[in-house]
This record gives C-alpha cells, sequence and structure tokens, in this order.
C-alpha cells in the first residue's frame, strides 16, 4: 500500500508539524505528503492533491493534526479492506448541514482537543458502542482516508463549496449515496488543535448543502444530544492511558507532550 496525504495549509509552521506527525505515523510505509499552499478552497486544494497522489489509500487531514494510533498505516489498510471511506468523527444518520444533528445514538467521534474554556488537552469521546461504526452517511473532515479509485470518482465539488466548509459532508454523503461503505474509525486517535469556527460563512454553505440534497436527507427525528465524555489530560495520565490503552507509540507520545506544552504554555 502507498499512501498519500494531502494537506491544505498557508501556514508553514502547522504544515511541517503535520507533514512530520504523519512521516512518523507512516514510517516504513510507502507514503508521500503533498502540500497545496495556494488553494482558494478545500474542495479546490483537495482535487489538485488527488490528482498528484500516486497512492492506493488518500488521506485529507487538516493541518493542525497529530496522529497518536500505532500501527496507523496498518489500521487504515486494514480499515479500508472493508470500508471505502473512514474518518474519526461522523454520523450514522445525516438529517442537515452538520454531521452531529441527530444527536444519540447516530453521532460518533473521538479525538483530542484543547478544552473551549481552559484550553487544556482533554479526550473528547462522543456516542456509545464500538470503536469501529459501520453504517456511517457523513463523516467530519479534519481526517477522512479513502481508497484512491473512489476519490477520482467522486471528487470534491469546487464549485458549490467554494470556500472552507461542507466540503466534507459534501464529498462523504456523496460516497453513501453512491453506495460506497463508510465508517467512523474511533480507533484512529489524533489530536486536533482546534475546535473549528461556525461563522456566516459557514451557514452559508450549510444551506447550500441542504438546498443540494434537499429530498435525500434522513427526516429530523426528536434530537437527543450525544453523550459526550471530556477526559481532562496532564502528562502523567498522557503517558499512563498511553501505557495502559496503547495509545501511541513513545516517540509519539513525546511530540503529543510538546504539542500539550505548545497548547496550554
Amino acid at each position: 500500500m502507498i499512501v498519500s496525504v494531502i494537506i491544505c495549509s498557508i501556514d508553514p509552521r502547522k504544515f511541517a508539524q503535520a507533514s512530520s506527525s504523519y512521516d512518523h505515523a507512516l514510517a516504513g510505509v510507502e507514503h508521500e505528503i503533498i502540500g497545496i499552499h495556494d488553494a482558494s478552497s478545500l474542495a479546490e486544494g483537495y482535487n489538485r492533491g488527488i490528482d498528484r497522489a500516486r497512492g492506493d489509500a488518500l488521506v485529507f487531514s487538516h493541518d493542525d493534526v497529530d496522529v497518536l494510533s500505532p500501527d496507523f498505516a496498518a489500521r487504515i489498510e486494514s480499515h479500508l479492506a472493508t470500508y471505502d471511506l473512514i474518518g474519526i468523527a461522523g454520523t450514522t444518520r445525516l438529517v442537515g448541514g452538520a454531521w452531529y444533528l441527530s444527536g444519540h445514538p447516530f453521532d460518533f467521534m473521538l479525538y483530542i482537543a484543547p478544552h473551549p474554556d481552559s484550553g487544556k488537552p482533554v479526550m473528547i469521546v462522543g456516542g456509545g458502542g464500538t470503536l469501529v461504526v459501520p453504517g456511517a452517511q457523513a463523516l467530519d473532515g479534519v481526517f477522512m482516508a479513502v481508497r484512491a479509485d473512489v476519490a477520482r470518482a467522486l471528487r470534491f465539488d469546487n464549485t458549490t463549496f467554494d470556500h472552507f466548509h461542507l466540503y466534507d459532508l459534501d464529498f462523504s454523503f456523496r460516497a453513501f449515496l453512491a453506495g460506497y461503505r463508510l465508517a467512523v474509525c474511533r480507533d484512529l486517535v489524533l489530536v486536533h488543535y482546534s475546535q473549528g469556527s461556525y461563522d456566516a460563512k459557514w451557514n452559508e454553505h450549510r444551506l447550500r448543502f441542504e438546498r443540494k440534497f434537499a429530498g435525500r436527507l434522513a427526516a429530523p427525528l426528536a434530537h437527543r444530544e450525544m453523550p459526550i465524555t471530556n477526559v481532562a489530560l496532564d502528562h502523567e495520565l498522557i503517558a499512563d492511558a498511553a501505557e495502559r490503552a496503547r495509545v501511541c507509540r513513545p516517540e509519539t507520545l513525546s511530540r503529543f507532550i510538546a504539542g500539550v506544552d505548545r497548547m496550554v504554555g
């Protein structure tokens, strides 16, 4: 397997950090990091990345992440032998222009991020059940991995989604509608050093998405909040959790602790 990691980034420091993390996570596996540094939108940039990629598996990733999971490449290869498109957060019932609108028991996620109030790192676990959740209808774009032939067949809609929002929901939901197999794979643990933004531009693209797929979204149900657990982390807890749960390899752990220092320092 050859893995092509495609990252759109205008920040050299973030791009270098993310590239280093993926290089470590994919050590021993043939891979390439494709940087798109002048994208007019994420959809447009990712399409250029698809055109340049030579991998069997393509990873679309934000530039502010760190990979923690051990055997990262082996897990991607194993998951893509069963599924066509995978992510770390998503839903099995898409009802609108955000993947988390269905709530429990349809929405799932697991990642590490700074707490919005304290800025300290927390592990955010949403939804119950197994770590690998089949039957997804849409995925969050912080990280998506896909078979190359599927990505080339679908491509991103850079006409409708000409900014930096909803490209992921559109891509993954079209994959679902086309009959591809999607899954939320929460055993691929990442740090995401931001919480995203939901501004007027995001809302405009949400409305574009809902108009595009009018009649094909699931009917809204009485909303039940997704059960979310925030696990506060410090260096000792990170190290203990890593040792007990094999969340990350020692060299990745040291990079994550350095990232925690940057995040809270």
